[in-house]
């Protein structure tokens, strides 16, 4: 099931027909990471974001308690609108659902954050092979030995998302992709997953995402949102709601478009 509407595919998602990755859909518009925190954590976490602006580009702070984003679309509404979501009670996981009309609470602020699937509509039109993309499966995400400044109770590793390309598109990979500052900018690292402490490539989070490195073919990493999500889990909050890995909220900015 493919949507080149953003409209159509949270329309998919409200109403349960589509619960998958949302890599691939609705080309060249802006894909989010989402956070939702108790207000009284949210002057912490905007500072955080604001320290550590490559894995938390900030593209939206919703008000106290409205779950709408017209500032996104006109129909967004942040508790249906993603193919999942993940909860967290008090720092741990409570499951995955698709739906958190029932969860949803009048002191909860959302935070949108930029994420690096916007830019792939721009990378594969800019003559980028993305070997994750040929073969229909989402990136890769990582946790590394490097840490982002902290602001209590917020703190975590960065994470990374990796795609492989050829080694003659690495220079065009990055030149493309640092046009793209809310949606993570330019890679982090390129090369040995080593020099970023990522030991084994199947350790991928969640175990999903293409996780090889073929002949001819060099490793690049992009900060990740999900470095978000795990500072805002570390708080041990009450309640904590974010997408689930790779299933990200779709809104109707276009982050790129072709010429």
């Amino acid at each position: 099931m493919n949507f080149a509407r953003p409209e159509k595919f949270r329309e998919a998602c409200r109403t349960g027909q589509f619960t998958g990755p949302s890599g691939g859909q609705a080309p060249g518009f802006e894909q989010a990471n989402i956070v939702i925190l108790p207000d009284a954590y949210a002057d912490s976490f905007h500072r955080y974001c604001l320290l550590n602006p490559q894995p938390c580009p900030i593209l939206h702070i919703a008000e106290y308690g409205d779950p709408m984003m017209k500032d996104l679309g006109d129909d967004i509404d942040i508790r249906r609108d993603l193919p999942r979501y993940r909860v967290f009670r008090d720092g741990e996981p409570a499951g995955d659902v698709a739906d958190i009309t029932d969860i949803w609470r009048d002191d909860l602020v959302t935070f949108v954050l930029g994420c690096s699937l916007s830019f792939e509509a721009a990378l594969i039109s800019g003559g980028v092979n993305l070997r994750h993309v040929a073969e229909g499966i989402p990136c890769a995400a990582y946790r590394t030995e490097r840490v982002t400044q902290t602001v209590e109770p917020f703190s975590a590793p960065l994470t990374v998302s990796m795609r492989v390309v050829p080694d003659d598109q690495v220079a065009l990979a990055t030149n493309i992709s640092q046009k793209f500052p809310l949606s993570h900018g330019g890679p982090v690292h390129v090369g040995d997953p080593a020099a970023l402490g990522i030991v084994s490539l199947e350790n991928n989070i969640d175990g999903i995402g293409l996780n090889s490195i073929g002949e001819g073919e060099t490793a690049m990493f992009w900060a990740c949102g999900v470095t978000a999500i795990e500072a805002a889990v570390s708080a041990a909050c009450d309640l904590t709601i974010s997408h689930a890995p790779a299933h990200m909220l779709i809104t109707d900015r276009r982050a790129w478009k072709s010429t």
